[in-house]
C-alpha cells in the first residue's frame, strides 16, 4: 500500500475555474505541499463555519451526523482521501465501534467537514499528493494563499437561509456579516 501523509485545511476561497464553487486547499502536515479539491457552497459554509468557530441555532447535517454517530458510540477515527480521477477525489470515513473499525464511501468535501467536527486526521496517498498536489516553494513566483472568503460564503449562505425561510439563521448570518464587513473597513 502508498505511504498515507497526513493533511489538514490550509483554506477556502472562491473557485477561479468554476462558478458557484469554492477551493478548499489541504497541506500536508509535515511538508509544504498543497492538495485543491473544488467543492460546492453548502460544503464550503459547513467548512467555513467550523473553522471560523460560527454556532449556527440549528444543526447543520455534518453536526446532525456527529450526534448520530455519539448516540450510537461510534467515532470517525480518520478520513482517507484513495483516489482521484478526471479532478474528483474520492474518500473513506473509516469508524471505530466497539474495538472493530469499518468504513465509509464518502464525498471529500463531506468527509473533511466531518473530519474538522470529530476532531480525526484527514489521510491521502504520497501518489495523490504527487500527481494531484503541487508545492507551493517550487513554483517561479511564490504566491500568498488565497485566505478564507467567509465574506462571501456567509453572504450565500445569508440568502439560502432567507430563501429557506429560516429567519433565525438569517439574522444570525446579518450579524456575523456586519461584523466582518466592519473589520475590512478598520483596516
Amino acid at each position: 500500500m502508498d505511504k498515507k501523509v497526513e493533511l489538514r485545511v490550509l483554506n477556502i476561497s472562491n473557485s477561479q475555474v468554476q462558478a458557484n464553487a469554492f477551493a478548499l486547499v489541504l497541506e500536508e502536515v509535515e511538508g509544504n505541499r498543497q492538495l485543491p479539491i473544488i467543492i460546492g457552497s453548502i460544503e464550503a459554509q459547513a467548512i467555513a463555519f467550523k473553522l471560523k468557530g460560527l454556532n449556527t441555532p440549528r444543526p447543520f447535517t455534518h453536526d446532525l451526523f456527529v450526534t448520530f454517530a455519539e448516540i450510537l458510540r461510534t467515532n470517525l477515527d480518520q478520513v482517507f482521501i484513495y483516489k482521484a480521477h478526471d479532478g474528483i477525489f474520492y474518500s473513506y470515513l473509516c469508524f471505530e465501534k466497539d474495538g472493530e473499525g469499518f468504513r465509509v464511501d464518502s464525498r471529500t468535501s463531506d468527509a473533511i467537514a466531518l473530519a474538522l467536527r470529530f476532531g480525526c486526521p484527514i489521510y491521502t496517498t504520497e501518489e495523490i499528493l504527487e500527481l494531484e498536489g503541487y508545492d507551493p516553494g517550487m513554483e517561479e513566483e511564490k504566491e500568498e494563499p488565497e485566505q478564507l472568503d467567509t465574506l462571501a460564503i456567509l453572504k450565500e449562505a445569508l440568502a439560502q437561509a432567507v430563501k429557506d425561510e429560516n429567519y433565525e439563521l438569517a439574522s444570525t448570518l446579518r450579524d456575523e456579516i456586519k461584523r466582518k464587513e466592519n473589520e475590512f473597513q478598520s483596516f
